[in-house]
């Protein structure tokens, strides 16, 4: 008899041929267990997606959407259309080695307190390396500036085990490859289809910690990650994306007055920000951040319901200014 299915991996694509031919052999090799099922989520592909799907990949279940959703209201659709316990967002240039998903598994069955957690991401290109896109683990800094365990903004370090000791909670998970309980995704409102794309797994996991559940690593897990498969780094778009959404989930995330008061210092920092674009003589990416904050001061008042206390201020890496142990300090690694 087969096992009941557990997990749900879900791949989100959109004019992705290329990739699904690359990747999407490994993860249904890796899924080679009863209680995981395949999903590829198409989001309005214009390419040979489907037929790619269709002719080579008969057992993946496919949920075509009518359009592209982004990457938020895209994975709310699909998960919509599932019933497991467990749901893995996976970007689709991810190599997942085989018996990944045991690891995963166990641990969040053995952790009820646990609502979502990422596996080690290692990069594809150099699987010695951290990947950008999560490394070991996420963390906030006091002014709200992502990083990783494993990646300090531009410096990603090698894979020497350093975090392997044991799951320990971080302030988020990667997107790239995040388990989640789907009670627990349904019962914060899942990604915020506003964000579109960029940081709506971090505003997710805020949401999570603020909700009760915990976020975890569990480093002896691991995928390879290609990584820029949508926006590379550097391309203004991205820049745009990630400002704009970094000052929405900070402004929904904290109680009104904290919010107001580091939203202030934020404003200062990304002045620097900006000036640094603007000394290399990088105008598209300077004109990104004027036109994040732009329309940050735009939609704010779209969130209302702030939570009552300052969770985000209790969180791993929160007590460490990162901007200046980057850039004044030239710190190269946590």
């Amino acid at each position: 008899m087969l096992g009941k299915k557990l997990l749900s991996v879900i791949i989100l694509n959109w004019n992705g041929e290329h990739l699904l031919r690359k990747f999407l052999p490994s993860v249904v090799l890796a899924a080679q267990d009863d209680r995981v099922e395949v999903i590829v989520a198409d989001n309005g592909s214009t390419d040979s997606s489907l037929e790619v799907l269709d002719r080579y990949f008969p057992a993946v279940r496919v949920i075509r959407l009518d359009r592209n959703y982004g990457f938020a209201e895209g994975y709310n659709r699909a998960i919509a259309e599932v019933q497991t316990e467990y749901v893995t967002l996976l970007n689709s240039d991810v190599e997942t080695p085989c018996g990944l998903w045991l690891p995963i598994l166990d641990f969040m069955q053995a952790n009820p307190g646990v609502g979502a957690c990422q596996p080690k991401i290692l990069s594809y290109a150099d699987k010695e390396m951290f990947e950008y896109a999560g490394a070991a683990g996420g963390l906030l800094d006091k002014l709200g500036y992502p990083y990783c365990r494993g990646r300090l903004f531009d410096r990603i370090e090698k894979d020497c085990g350093q975090y392997d000791s044991a799951p320990a909670d971080v302030a988020w998970a990667s997107g790239a490859a995040l388990t989640v309980r789907r009670d627990a995704y349904l019962q914060v409102g899942g990604l915020d289809n506003r964000f579109f794309a960029h940081m709506e797994e971090i505003d997710l996991c805020c949401r999570l910690w603020n909700a009760g559940w915990r976020v975890s690593v569990v480093p002896y897990a691991k995928v390879y990650h290609l990584g820029g498969a949508s926006l590379a780094q550097g391309n203004p778009k991205k820049t745009y994306l990630n400002f704009r959404n970094n000052l929405l989930l900070l402004h929904k995330n904290l109680p009104a007055k904290e919010g107001r008061r580091l939203l202030f210092r934020r404003r200062l920092m990304d002045t620097l920000a900006f000036l640094m674009y603007v000394a290399k003589f990088d105008f598209p990416n300077a004109r990104a951040i004027l036109r994040a904050h732009s329309d940050f001061r735009k939609m704010r008042g779209l969130y209302s319901g702030f939570p009552a206390r300052n969770v985000l201020a209790t969180l791993p890496g929160a007590d460490r200014n990162i901007i200046i142990e980057r850039y004044l300090k030239n710190k190269q690694k946590l």
